[in-house]
């Protein structure tokens, strides 16, 4: 017998079970049977089904596909039968905010921009999947939105007396206008639980000096450099300078108050957000003769302005003096790149220097990638650094340093070599910077220390490496001050990434994607809403639900509606719906909800990823309430598992029997008008497409080797509403 094969296409489908997802899995074959085939069916029926048209030949709605941008693009087979069968495709990664965003939350819209172009000279439409997900999110970017502030200490050691400050009687501090009041107020400093310095202008203040207060003498040291710095903000827009006494050639100087290279004015701004004042002294600035200086904190500028500076942050730095610290790490602050560093374990490439972008301060810092998560054997990726001398035994030793990681990851140190290793504990990192210190004695001898980042994949950066003898390790004035964002900024900064998000893809896409799942899996499985308190810890998991409430949908559709056209069809998605007909329910109350807060739902979208033991009464249930919403309906992820990856020809009959008996019930259970379409995620049983989704699985239409299975008749048959085989004529051809 002679009949045709047609040629397969290879889908990527990239979801978790029950649900989407992009983690990588070995396909694995059973090695008595081979791989999945199309080949054991009745010859008569391989005729039968080589004989059937393309899908799409047999419906009169929407028949999507599911598919890999990347393989459509690469593959000219597979883009040639996706053309063929096929009215429209749903990038299944490729369009995600983990695919598009970076790490400084710009949107690369290149690889889908030319997908899109692709597929319009097929005549192809996209579907947009999808714009608010908790999963397949650029994580890492959304966290550092939200992550504390690190404010680092002062350059040096403060000299400057802050006792009278601390304890609020301002010993050796002079009030000398006070304008309406100059006092300390507790919790009120960057910190929750730190001090601030309260300055209140008076009604008529107009003059800088109408609101002063004055520093303790401080020592001169010929030739030396000076920096005064602290934080400060105001409850409404303000104004200061720094004014100076006798000391000084010139007590009122026009300088750069933020120390940013910019202009020299005669005062600063402050507005109701913490910021950095920092001016620096030249041996130039003072009087010849000078031993000592004072300087004025003026801000009597502007009536009715009442501000606060951060008691902890307020320092003068001799920038000359002479550090009384001996770090024994030659390069630990890695401005000058990574000389003295080298890998000793780990993949090639995984030590490199980080750009200031990513450093704690100056200029660089050391950035490490480590691949693979190996729990117990930390050593697996290794960078070691090596003393200028030899620890002495019986000395005691710090090691401190700064680190933090792309996503939540582990580090310990451990001392060489290794005869001599002492092993610090593993100590959490994350994506906000955090100061480490580990306490040692030496054996004698040790000669250098790793970092240990072998436990947790992921990018690490390291930046300000100190080894000092004694119990404490050197820096600044004080360690550095992690300053929590409140609920409220936290609201306002994940509210305006969402509309960054949304509004730049629908007006990016407003001329060739028409049709969009704008919110995807909302609901947990009892029908009640996800909160982003389930304990997903997957790297790529953030839940924009956790900080914008039950109204981030609102929010979503409002924003999708507003920036694309007014006849885009606007789907939210969900999976499981035909087993669990209490999460139908409760993902249709939802929608209730979110168009009586002022949003427009056009469709809901159920996705099907079924097996044969799933339960038919409860699908025909599923598609009556459904119906019954009067939205339109879209099957958006429609496989039918086996449970194997090598089906016998009974399976793959009652799969086809399966995927037959989902669409006659959506044809005949949902009206027409309501109909939007089916989309089958996937096209075959190929290892390309299950690296991501389903392993040892045959669930698609096309088998391993890109034939045609019995699925594909049941999936035809269903969509035609009848067996269109049974108008075949003629006899098979025998050679």
């Amino acid at each position: 017998m002679k009949y045709k094969y047609i040629i397969p296409i290879i889908a990527s489908s990239l979801m978790i079970l029950a649900s989407c997802d992009d983690n990588k899995m070995d396909w694995g074959k059973d090695p008595d049977h081979g791989a999945v085939t199309g080949a054991e069916l009745p010859l008569e029926l391989v005729e039968k089904i080589s004989r059937y048209q393309p899908l799409k030949t047999y419906t009169d709605f929407v028949l999507g596909n599911g598919i890999g941008a990347d393989l459509y693009m690469s593959d000219a087979a597979y883009r040639k039968i996706v053309n063929e069968n096929f009215d429209e495709v749903t990038p299944g990664y490729a369009m995600k905010h983990g695919a598009m965003v970076n790490a400084k939350g710009e949107i690369n819209f290149a690889t889908i921009d030319a997908f899109i172009a692709e597929t319009k000279k097929a005549g192809l439409k996209v579907f947009g999947h999808t714009l608010v997900w908790h999963s397949n999110q650029n994580a890492s970017y959304l966290n550092g939105l939200i992550a504390p502030t690190v404010i680092p200490g002062s350059s040096g050691t403060n000299i400057l007396d802050v006792a009278g400050l601390k304890s609020g009687a301002f010993t050796n501090w002079a009030r000398n206008n006070p304008g309406k009041g100059i006092s300390i107020v507790a919790n009120s400093g960057l910190a929750s639980n730190s001090q601030a310095i309260q300055l209140a202008s008076g009604a008529a203040s107009a003059q800088p000096y109408n609101l002063q207060l004055t520093s303790p003498n401080i020592p001169i040291v010929t030739g030396h450099n000076y920096e005064i710095s602290f934080y400060i903000k105001s409850d409404v827009t303000g104004k200061g300078r720094i004014s100076f006494n006798a000391s000084l050639a010139n007590p009122y100087p026009y300088k750069d108050w933020y120390n940013t290279g910019g202009s020299l004015t005669e005062a600063f701004a402050t507005t109701s957000a913490w910021q950095q004042v920092k001016i620096k002294l030249a041996p130039g600035d003072f009087k010849a003769g000078s031993t000592t200086f004072q300087y004025n904190l003026d801000l009597g500028y502007l009536p009715n302005v009442t501000y606060l500076i951060d008691v902890n942050t307020i320092a003068v730095v001799d920038l000359d003096a002479v550090s009384g610290i001996v770090n024994l790490i030659p390069n630990g602050n890695f401005n000058s790149g990574i000389t003295g560093w080298s890998q000793q374990n780990g993949a090639a490439g995984s030590l490199s220097l980080a750009s200031a972008a990513n450093s704690y301060e100056g200029s660089g810092a050391m950035k490490v990638v480590n691949a693979t998560s190996t729990p117990t054997e930390q050593y697996k990726t290794q960078i070691n650094g090596l003393f200028s001398s030899a620890l002495v035994a019986g000395k005691s030793y710090t090691i401190s340093y700064m680190i933090r990681s792309e996503a939540p990851g582990s580090v310990r140190c451990s001392t060489t070599p290794q005869s001599l290793a002492n092993y610090q504990g593993d100590q959490a990192t994350s994506t906000t910077w955090k100061l480490i210190e580990w306490k040692i004695t030496g054996k004698g001898g040790e000669t250098g220390f790793n970092f240990d980042l072998g436990a947790a994949s992921g990018t690490y950066y390291i930046d300000n490496v100190v080894v000092t003898s004694g119990e404490t390790a050197g820096g600044g004035v004080t360690a550095p001050i992690n300053i929590e964002k409140t609920d409220a900024e936290k609201t306002k900064i994940i509210g305006d990434a969402m509309k960054d998000w949304i509004s730049k893809m629908m007006t990016h896409y407003k001329t060739s994607v028409f049709a969009w799942d704008v919110v995807n899996e909302p609901m947990k499985e009892d029908g009640t809403l996800r909160t982003g308190n389930e304990g997903d810890t997957a790297t790529d998991y953030f839940s924009w639900a956790k900080y914008l409430g039950k109204d981030y949908a609102v929010t979503a559709f409002k924003l999708a509606r507003q920036n694309g056209n007014t006849t885009d069809k606007l789907f939210i998605n969900d999976y499981n719906l035909e087993s669990r007909l209490d999460k139908c329910d409760g993902l249709i109350s939802y929608v209730t909800y979110i168009e009586s807060q002022g949003g427009t739902v056009d469709g809901i979208g159920t996705q099907m990823h079924i097996g044969l033991t799933t339960d038919k009464d409860k699908i025909v249930q599923m598609f009556q309430k459904l119906a019954a919403s009067g939205k339109l309906i879209k099957i958006s992820e429609l496989d039918v598992r086996l449970g194997t990856n090598a089906p016998t020809v009974a399976q793959q009959a009652a799969q086809a029997e399966m995927y037959q008996f989902v669409i006659d019930m959506y044809k005949k259970h949902i009206p027409v008008p309501q109909q939007y379409g089916i989309t089958i995620w996937g096209v075959s049983d190929s290892v390309k497409e299950h690296e991501f989704w389903l392993p040892d699985e045959s669930p698609n239409l096309w088998d391993a080797n890109y034939v045609r299975k019995h699925a594909y008749k049941g999936a035809a048959d269903g969509l035609a509403g009848k067996d269109v085989s049974k108008d075949f004529s003629g006899e098979l051809v025998k050679p």
